[in-house]
Protein backbone atom coordinates (compact mmCIF):
# COMPACT_ATOMS: atom_id res chain seq x y z
CA UNK A 1 0.00 0.00 0.00
CA UNK A 2 3.12 2.39 -0.05
CA UNK A 3 4.34 2.09 -3.76
CA UNK A 4 3.42 6.05 -4.54
CA UNK A 5 5.47 6.73 -1.32
CA UNK A 6 8.06 4.15 -2.04
CA UNK A 7 8.08 5.38 -5.81
CA UNK A 8 8.60 9.29 -4.67
CA UNK A 9 11.95 8.38 -2.32
CA UNK A 10 13.46 6.26 -5.29
CA UNK A 11 12.95 9.13 -7.51
CA UNK A 12 15.34 10.72 -5.38
CA UNK A 13 17.53 8.32 -3.23
CA UNK A 14 17.89 4.32 -3.19
CA UNK A 15 15.77 2.48 -0.51
CA UNK A 16 17.04 -1.15 0.14
CA UNK A 17 15.35 -4.01 0.82
CA UNK A 18 15.26 -4.18 4.54
CA UNK A 19 14.67 0.04 4.77
CA UNK A 20 11.61 -0.75 2.50
CA UNK A 21 10.18 -4.25 4.69
CA UNK A 22 10.91 -2.23 7.94
CA UNK A 23 8.38 0.60 6.71
CA UNK A 24 6.25 -1.56 5.65
CA UNK A 25 6.03 -3.54 8.74
CA UNK A 26 5.97 0.24 10.97
CA UNK A 27 2.76 1.12 9.27
CA UNK A 28 -0.56 0.82 10.13
CA UNK A 29 -4.11 0.81 8.06
CA UNK A 30 -5.36 1.59 6.04
CA UNK A 31 -7.81 4.19 7.06
CA UNK A 32 -10.61 5.50 5.23
CA UNK A 33 -11.99 9.32 5.55
CA UNK A 34 -14.32 11.12 3.59
CA UNK A 35 -13.80 14.81 2.14
CA UNK A 36 -13.84 17.37 4.68
CA UNK A 37 -13.25 15.77 7.52
CA UNK A 38 -10.48 16.75 10.26
CA UNK A 39 -7.71 14.48 10.45
CA UNK A 40 -5.35 15.94 12.96
CA UNK A 41 -6.43 18.82 14.89
CA UNK A 42 -4.29 21.72 15.89
CA UNK A 43 -2.56 21.30 19.54
CA UNK A 44 -3.73 18.12 19.84
CA UNK A 45 -0.93 15.64 21.02
CA UNK A 46 0.85 13.06 18.09
CA UNK A 47 1.98 9.88 18.56
CA UNK A 48 1.56 8.67 14.88
CA UNK A 49 2.21 10.33 11.27
CA UNK A 50 0.20 9.82 8.74
CA UNK A 51 1.22 8.48 5.16
CA UNK A 52 -1.23 9.60 2.48
CA UNK A 53 -2.13 6.47 0.20
CA UNK A 54 -4.74 8.07 -2.24
CA UNK A 55 -6.73 11.08 -2.27
CA UNK A 56 -5.82 14.69 -1.24
CA UNK A 57 -4.95 16.21 2.36
CA UNK A 58 -4.84 19.38 3.16
CA UNK A 59 -3.13 21.73 5.90
CA UNK A 60 -4.72 24.98 6.93
CA UNK A 61 -5.48 27.62 9.53
CA UNK A 62 -8.23 29.52 9.96
CA UNK A 63 -9.06 33.04 11.35
CA UNK A 64 -11.68 34.36 13.59
CA UNK A 65 -13.77 36.13 10.95
CA UNK A 66 -14.22 32.55 9.61
CA UNK A 67 -11.32 32.87 6.50
CA UNK A 68 -9.64 29.74 5.75
CA UNK A 69 -6.27 29.54 4.16
CA UNK A 70 -4.90 26.84 2.82
CA UNK A 71 -0.67 26.55 3.36
CA UNK A 72 0.09 22.84 1.28
CA UNK A 73 -1.45 20.05 -0.65
CA UNK A 74 -0.38 16.64 0.17
CA UNK A 75 -0.79 14.16 -3.08
CA UNK A 76 -0.45 10.33 -2.85
CA UNK A 77 3.35 9.47 -1.38
CA UNK A 78 3.36 12.05 1.11
CA UNK A 79 3.85 12.21 4.89
CA UNK A 80 1.43 14.99 5.98
CA UNK A 81 2.70 15.39 9.39
CA UNK A 82 5.96 13.56 9.94
CA UNK A 83 7.24 16.13 11.46
CA UNK A 84 4.82 15.84 14.29
CA UNK A 85 6.82 13.03 15.20
CA UNK A 86 9.46 15.74 16.64
CA UNK A 87 7.01 18.76 17.59
CA UNK A 88 4.62 16.64 19.21
CA UNK A 89 1.43 18.22 17.75
CA UNK A 90 0.69 20.30 14.90
CA UNK A 91 -0.15 24.34 15.31
CA UNK A 92 -2.78 23.82 12.25
CA UNK A 93 -5.63 21.61 10.97
CA UNK A 94 -4.67 18.85 9.04
CA UNK A 95 -8.29 17.78 6.80
CA UNK A 96 -9.29 16.02 4.15
CA UNK A 97 -10.12 17.53 0.48
CA UNK A 98 -11.40 14.76 -1.25
CA UNK A 99 -12.19 10.91 0.19
CA UNK A 100 -8.80 9.53 1.16
CA UNK A 101 -6.95 6.35 2.44
CA UNK A 102 -4.56 6.68 4.96
CA UNK A 103 -1.69 4.62 6.85
CA UNK A 104 -0.61 5.25 10.50
CA UNK A 105 3.38 5.28 11.49
CA UNK A 106 3.32 5.29 15.46
CA UNK A 107 6.55 7.32 16.57
CA UNK A 108 7.76 4.40 18.74
CA UNK A 109 8.51 2.83 15.52
CA UNK A 110 9.67 6.00 14.26
CA UNK A 111 12.19 5.88 17.18
CA UNK A 112 12.92 2.03 15.93
CA UNK A 113 13.84 3.29 12.47
CA UNK A 114 15.77 6.22 13.99
CA UNK A 115 18.00 3.57 15.80
CA UNK A 116 18.64 1.20 13.10
CA UNK A 117 18.33 2.30 9.94
CA UNK A 118 20.20 5.86 9.93
CA UNK A 119 19.49 6.23 5.93
CA UNK A 120 15.93 6.20 6.14
CA UNK A 121 16.36 8.22 8.83
CA UNK A 122 17.85 10.95 6.52
CA UNK A 123 15.10 9.80 3.98
CA UNK A 124 12.67 11.17 6.43
CA UNK A 125 14.17 14.52 7.10
CA UNK A 126 14.85 15.30 3.65
CA UNK A 127 10.87 14.87 3.17
CA UNK A 128 10.73 17.34 5.72
CA UNK A 129 13.11 19.53 3.94
CA UNK A 130 11.02 19.04 1.14
CA UNK A 131 7.63 19.98 2.11
CA UNK A 132 9.74 23.14 3.85
CA UNK A 133 10.96 24.02 0.20
CA UNK A 134 7.47 23.89 -0.80
CA UNK A 135 6.20 26.29 1.78
CA UNK A 136 8.62 28.90 0.94
CA UNK A 137 7.76 28.88 -3.08
CA UNK A 138 3.65 29.56 -2.11
CA UNK A 139 5.11 32.43 0.75
CA UNK A 140 6.63 33.62 -2.60
CA UNK A 141 3.53 33.04 -4.58
CA UNK A 142 1.61 34.57 -1.87
CA UNK A 143 3.55 37.83 -1.05
CA UNK A 144 4.92 38.27 -4.73
CA UNK A 145 2.94 36.58 -7.83
CA UNK A 146 -0.28 38.22 -8.65
CA UNK A 147 -3.48 36.16 -9.05
CA UNK A 148 -3.33 34.48 -12.20
CA UNK A 149 0.62 34.15 -11.59
CA UNK A 150 -0.24 32.27 -8.26
CA UNK A 151 -2.96 29.95 -10.13
CA UNK A 152 -0.27 29.06 -12.90
CA UNK A 153 2.42 28.07 -10.26
CA UNK A 154 -0.08 25.98 -8.72
CA UNK A 155 -1.10 24.16 -11.30
CA UNK A 156 2.76 23.42 -12.57
CA UNK A 157 3.66 22.15 -9.20
CA UNK A 158 1.04 19.83 -8.62
CA UNK A 159 0.85 18.44 -12.31
CA UNK A 160 4.99 17.97 -11.44
CA UNK A 161 4.45 16.22 -8.71
CA UNK A 162 1.78 13.97 -9.52
CA UNK A 163 3.77 12.96 -12.38
CA UNK A 164 6.53 11.79 -10.10
CA UNK A 165 4.12 8.87 -8.88
CA UNK A 166 2.76 8.44 -11.88
CA UNK A 167 -0.56 9.60 -10.93
CA UNK A 168 -0.85 12.21 -13.87
CA UNK A 169 -0.64 12.46 -17.54
CA UNK A 170 1.51 14.50 -19.43
CA UNK A 171 -0.91 17.06 -20.39
CA UNK A 172 -3.66 16.99 -17.37
CA UNK A 173 -4.42 15.54 -13.85
CA UNK A 174 -7.33 15.66 -11.40
CA UNK A 175 -8.04 17.72 -8.78
CA UNK A 176 -11.01 16.89 -7.26
CA UNK A 177 -11.82 20.11 -5.15
CA UNK A 178 -13.79 23.14 -5.65
CA UNK A 179 -13.00 26.30 -6.72
CA UNK A 180 -13.25 27.62 -3.18
CA UNK A 181 -11.19 25.28 -1.41
CA UNK A 182 -8.56 26.46 -4.94
CA UNK A 183 -9.20 30.14 -3.90
CA UNK A 184 -7.79 28.62 -0.51
CA UNK A 185 -4.71 28.00 -1.28
CA UNK A 186 -4.32 31.29 -3.60
CA UNK A 187 -5.78 33.25 -0.88
CA UNK A 188 -7.86 34.59 -3.28
CA UNK A 189 -11.80 35.04 -2.89
CA UNK A 190 -13.83 32.58 -5.22
CA UNK A 191 -15.21 35.25 -7.54
CA UNK A 192 -11.46 36.39 -8.13
CA UNK A 193 -10.52 32.87 -8.88
CA UNK A 194 -13.48 32.24 -11.41
CA UNK A 195 -11.89 35.29 -13.20
CA UNK A 196 -8.52 33.66 -13.12
CA UNK A 197 -9.55 30.24 -14.61
CA UNK A 198 -11.25 32.14 -17.60
CA UNK A 199 -8.11 34.40 -18.25
CA UNK A 200 -5.99 31.40 -18.35
CA UNK A 201 -8.49 29.21 -20.91
CA UNK A 202 -9.20 32.23 -22.76
CA UNK A 203 -5.18 32.68 -23.16
CA UNK A 204 -4.92 29.21 -24.09
CA UNK A 205 -2.38 28.17 -21.26
CA UNK A 206 -4.94 26.24 -19.00
CA UNK A 207 -8.45 24.61 -18.00
CA UNK A 208 -10.09 23.80 -14.83
CA UNK A 209 -13.19 22.46 -14.96
CA UNK A 210 -15.36 19.21 -13.53
CA UNK A 211 -12.42 18.13 -11.14
CA UNK A 212 -9.55 17.98 -14.00
CA UNK A 213 -6.96 20.30 -14.73
CA UNK A 214 -5.93 20.37 -18.52
CA UNK A 215 -3.23 21.97 -19.55
CA UNK A 216 -3.10 23.61 -23.41
CA UNK A 217 0.70 25.15 -23.34
CA UNK A 218 2.76 23.95 -20.44
CA UNK A 219 5.37 26.34 -21.50
CA UNK A 220 3.35 29.12 -21.89
CA UNK A 221 2.17 28.12 -18.31
CA UNK A 222 5.70 27.86 -16.58
CA UNK A 223 7.08 31.09 -18.25
CA UNK A 224 3.85 33.02 -17.20
CA UNK A 225 4.42 31.42 -13.24
CA UNK A 226 8.11 31.91 -13.68
CA UNK A 227 7.84 28.15 -12.53
CA UNK A 228 11.24 26.47 -11.75
CA UNK A 229 11.14 22.79 -10.41
CA UNK A 230 14.25 22.89 -8.69
CA UNK A 231 12.56 23.68 -5.58
CA UNK A 232 10.52 20.03 -5.54
CA UNK A 233 14.14 18.59 -5.84
CA UNK A 234 12.75 15.60 -8.23
CA UNK A 235 17.10 14.62 -8.79
CA UNK A 236 18.21 11.68 -7.75
CA UNK A 237 21.46 12.34 -5.25
CA UNK A 238 23.57 10.93 -2.80
CA UNK A 239 21.16 11.55 -0.01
Amino acid sequence: MIDKHLKKLRLRCEIGVSEEEAMRAALLGPFDYGPEQIIVRRGEPLNTSILLLEGLLARYKDLSNGQRQITHLHTPGDFADLHGYTLKYLDHNLMSLTPVRIARMPHAKLDMITDRFPHLTRTFWFSTNLDASIHREWEVSLGRRNAIERAAHLMCELHSRLLAVDSAEPNRFRLPITQTQFAECLGLTGVHVNRVLRELREAGLADFRSGVVTIHDRAGLEALAEFDPLYLYLDRQNR
